[in-house]
């Protein structure tokens, strides 16, 4: 067991407070978005200053086990972070591992630099992923059913926005919303900020009304947060095809590759198979590649992104188990009244989110405070953990 030094990503939606609150630290002095645990080539974690990359390398069955270091191809199959949205990450999905490796392929065979801006493809993997709320977290994620995007469209009484139901049929929702969604992400500039305008002055009456559905007021009122800090972009039409979401703190949200999706604000811990591919559409400044984006999509609405959480309680802690139907990572959340162990049969990283963490492992005892974490390797004993009151999250593959 080692200390592991996560490595901190700035991007213009992080926030200056999330992550140095949680670390009970001063505000930064830019905008703090993800702090990455794992071995990822673009930005690996250190052990020992030696990237944990380069650590897995040297003695991969040590580190991973015979059974990770066989199905895994010798690599960390997860990439564990604190995501700290102060502003809204842009429109996006992530491709299949089939598109991956294809993308991957295609764009190394034209000759784009691993780290061109106008790259899409960083890697060949696949990106499922699950976020678990540290604070209240407001999220899109997945297409809404028709059904209820369709009273959304009626409650607005908006003409210009009424002039393209003719393409959404119940009946057929998958190709109706690839319809719909293809024509939004690709009308004429001009054409878009009319539609938009009208879709804002729309809301603004619906929620001046003496009646509005809470639901309805919940997407409504953060589409016109989005397009006060994305005047016009088309992602704020995307957002309406979406389903919004609150989670409070130890809620979750799965997401497999294909799924559009934006995180909107809050503190969260983020598990993802080990990846960093990203295809955006909008609400960004980073590089958008529409008709990529369209080819990866799943359409298929998704009626219900939320981890249906179990959790084990015992006198020595309580843990949330977040299920997930992959192969490369499992979540736990632990909240220490005791001293629990944790049994590991591969590599195992164990992230401090509240508290001081005090870990045991064979002679050896580390402690961590929050947004702090350990390596373990897979031949290490079990850890033990102590420190009323502590909490950490434990990824295991």
């Amino acid at each position: 067991m080692e200390l592991l030094e996560g490595t901190l990503r700035a991007y213009p939606w992080g926030s200056r407070t999330l992550i140095a609150d949680l670390k009970g630290e001063p505000p930064a002095s830019r905008p703090e978005a993800e702090i990455w645990f794992g071995a990822h080539p673009g930005s690996p974690s250190t052990v020992n200053g030696l990237p944990l990359t380069d650590v897995i390398a040297a003695n991969p069955r040590a580190a991973l086990g015979d059974r990770v270091a066989d199905t895994f191809d010798n690599e960390l199959p997860f990439l564990l972070k604190i995501l700290a949205a102060g502003a809204p990450l842009s429109l996006q999905a992530h491709p299949s591992l089939e598109q991956a490796k294809e993308g991957f392929a295609r764009e190394n065979a034209a000759g784009i630099n691993i780290d061109a801006t106008n790259r899409n493809y960083r890697d060949a993997n696949h990106k499922p992923e699950l976020i678990v709320a540290l604070s209240e977290f407001i999220a899109m994620a997945g297409f809404r059913p028709l059904a209820r995007t369709l009273e959304i469209f009626d409650v607005l009484e908006c003409e210009p926005l009424d002039h393209y139901r003719s393409m959404l049929t119940v009946d057929h929702e998958e190709e109706s919303l690839r319809a719909l969604f293809t024509t939004w992400i690709t009308i004429p500039v001009a054409k878009r900020h009319e539609l938009i305008d009208a879709l804002i002055g729309a809301i603004h009456t619906y929620l001046e009304s003496n009646d509005p559905n809470p639901e309805i007021t919940f997407v409504l009122t953060h589409i016109l947060e989005l397009n006060e800090q994305y005047p016009g972009d088309v992602g704020i039409l995307g957002a309406l095809l979406l389903n919004f979401y609150k989670l409070e703190p130890g809620e979750g949200l799965y997401l497999d590759a294909a799924n559009l999706h934006a995180y909107i604000s809050g503190l969260g811990v983020e598990i993802m198979a080990n990846s960093d591919n990203v295809l955006r559409g909008g609400l960004t400044s980073k590089y958008v590649d529409v008709p990529e984006l369209v080819r990866v999509l799943d359409f298929t609405p998704l009626p219900n992104a939320r981890v249906d959480a179990s959790v084990d309680s015992t006198p020595d802690a309580s843990v949330t188990h977040y299920p997930v139907p992959i192969d490369e990572f499992t979540l736990d959340r632990i909240n220490v009244t005791g001293t629990p162990t944790v049994a590991h049969d591969g590599p195992m990283i164990v992230l401090c989110t509240s508290g001081t963490a005090q870990l045991t492992c064979g002679e050896k005892t580390l402690d961590i405070s929050a947004g702090h974490a350990v390596w373990v390797a897979s031949e290490d004993p079990d850890v033990t953990v102590s420190g009323d009151g502590a909490e950490v999250f434990v990824a295991r593959v």
